[in-house]
């Protein structure tokens, strides 16, 4: 038989018995089994509660460290923060693909701006899940939620300082560059306090230094001269007879340069003088697309991106501060509003190469530099791919189709509308006319060189939205999607140059941490600002005088920046059409 007592002895543990097997002892000097088992089990309760504990305290410590912005030792600095106007990861995608499938390139060749990504942002608003540029704007300048339509003005429509006014304050030159009008939304968040980004009048006059701080910018450059001049001139859109040019001259002391040959003097920001104000376009600069066969007329962003770069470095050289400096491209925004995804490529193809121009600043500078930078929100509803309405869903899109065109549906919009328009009054045959669209618009503009009918009869019929009727065809041929003609609520990426203190917004942030991560990497005081603001500022100087909360409330909510500046040019079109009938 075996040895069962032998068997049971091999069977048992250290943990539960400290006597070898085969070894003699003297029973009334052996630890009792029971307390010798007890003290090991609250032995190793200890350490894993010991360890638990550090793995906490561990955890606790990094998500301290992650959540607290910085405050940066003393030291000269510059900070880019660059904006892309409506642009979601699906723009990126799209073109992406597109300059692979222009130039040639293996699957492996992605943008600059995919070699630096950083995390991504969550864009809603205080009163909206989907945000309108000036809300998102208030964020990044500011760092505080508001309500769509607010320009750096708070939910309780107290004005709140900002990350550029703080540190001009704090001995920073600032600069702002702009491919839309310069008192848009997110400019205009940066360096003016109104209820409502409709007060694009009052926005001008705070820009230049008529406003509670005085003048807070050193040099802009974009769009936007109709509010700037006085009403009855040729090309202003003010409602007063205020000539804003001429009062930031004589008042501000600004130098001004107002077409390309003036652009073209600043001599890529060697020659600038300051303070520099640019504009380049009576509204907004054209898009890419159109632009680059008017480069004689409009500089692009990269173009007014270099300048500013530039001007202020060279006015930093023997400062002891740096500067801050704002980049917006645009137009990437109104392009998504249009549904224009050939329009849009390039915008983003643009914003790119300003974005490669400003890395290798940062990169080259002798004084310490960050680029950061985000989108306010998605435009557009993009996709990249299209299931036409009775068929089945097909796993693939056309860059092909964007290549091909060589207008902006704005740019065919407007030149259809000055053809009507300088035919008003006459007979228009309609036949006649869907020849002409077909012949001079559609197949050199977009390309498209098969038609159908009832395109072209739609566009006769309704050439009110013939921008929209453009984009669609465009769209089609490219099997790419479009959900609204407006904003969506999608989470947005962030980019940066990088660094350990850009590690703080790693990840998925609110936008507001953008905001705070600004303001805190330049170590500048923007509650103090906005004190200074709430002393200053009542309730006439924002704009509420003769608004109604209600009527506050109803402005904020059509926020499209992009159909105002259509309504003026179209009027501005049809006025001239009608003094050439």
């Amino acid at each position: 038989m075996p040895n069962t007592a032998n068997a049971q002895s091999s069977e048992r543990t250290p943990l539960i018995n400290d006597r070898r097997d085969g070894e003699d002892s003297d029973d009334s000097s052996r630890t009792p089994p029971g307390s010798s088992r007890l003290r090991e089990i609250v032995l190793f309760a200890w350490a894993l509660l010991a360890t638990a504990a550090l793995i906490v305290l561990a955890v606790w410590t990094q998500h301290r460290s992650s959540t607290k912005f910085p405050t940066p030792s003393e030291g000269k600095r510059n900070l880019i923060f660059m904006v892309s106007d409506g642009m979601g990861p699906a723009s990126l995608s799209l073109t992406r693909s597109f300059r692979q499938h222009v130039e040639g390139l293996p699957e492996d060749d992605v943008l600059t701006l995919d070699r630096h990504f950083w995390g991504s942002s969550r864009t809603r608003s205080s009163n909206s899940l989907v945000t309108d540029s000036a809300a998102g704007a208030t964020a990044f300048s500011c760092g505080k939620k508001s309500y769509n339509g607010a320009i750096s003005v708070l939910p309780d429509y107290e004005p709140c300082g900002t990350v550029l006014e703080a540190a001009k304050r704090a001995g920073f030159m600032t600069g702002l560059v702009v491919t839309t009008d310069i008192t848009d939304a997110t400019p205009a968040c940066f360096a003016s306090h109104v209820l409502t980004r409709a007060m694009n009048d009052d926005i001008a006059l705070q820009e230049v230094g008529d406003g509670p701080l005085g003048r807070v910018v050193d040099i802009m450059l974009g769009g936007g001269r109709c509010h700037f001049l006085p009403n009855g001139t040729d090309g202003s859109c003010r409602l007063d007879n205020t000539d804003v040019v001429k009062k930031a001259q004589d008042e501000f002391g600004w130098t001004y340069a107002g077409d390309r040959a003036g652009f073209d003097a600043l001599e890529g920001g060697e020659k600038v003088s300051f303070p520099q104000l640019g504009l380049f376009a009576h509204y907004d600069i054209p898009f890419e697309i159109d632009r680059r066969n008017m480069s004689d007329v409009y500089p692009s962003l990269s173009e007014m991106a270099a300048t500013a770069l530039r001007a202020l470095e060279k006015a930093t050289e023997n400062s002891d501060k740096g500067f801050f400096l704002m980049i917006e491209g645009s137009r990437i925004d109104h392009a998504g509003h249009i549904n224009d995804p050939a329009a849009q490529v390039r915008e983003v193809l643009e914003y790119d190469k300003a974005f490669k121009l400003v890395s290798d600043f940062v990169k080259d500078s002798k004084t310490e530099s960050l680029l950061v930078a985000t989108s306010d929100h998605e435009t557009g509803g993009l996709a990249t791919a299209l299931r036409k309405s009775g068929h089945l869903p097909v796993y693939n899109w056309y860059p092909k189709a964007l290549a091909k065109a060589s207008a902006s549906a704005e740019l065919l919009s407007k030149k259809f509308l000055q053809k009507i328009a300088t035919n008003s009054g006459k007979t228009q045959n309609k036949e006649e006319l869907k020849q002409w669209v077909n012949k001079e618009l559609v197949v050199p503009g977009l390309g498209i060189d098969n038609a159908h009918p009832e395109e072209l009869q739609a566009l006769v019929d309704h050439p009110e939205v013939s921008v929209q009727t453009f984009a669609a065809m465009i769209s089609l041929r490219a099997h790419i999607g479009w959900s609204t003609h407006g904003h969506t609520a999608l989470d947005v990426n962030v980019y940066s140059t990088g660094g350990e203190e850009a590690q703080k917004i790693r990840g998925n942030i609110e936008n507001t941490d953008v905001g705070k991560f600004l303001r805190g990497y330049l170590n500048v005081d923007v509650d103090a600002i906005t004190e200074e603001l709430k002393e200053k500022m009542n309730k006439k100087q924002l704009g509420a005088m003769n608004l109604q909360q209600e009527q506050m409330s109803a402005m904020a909510e059509d926020p499209s920046s992009w159909s105002q500046s259509q309504s003026l040019e179209y009027a501005h079109l049809a006025k001239a059409g009608a003094a050439h009938a």
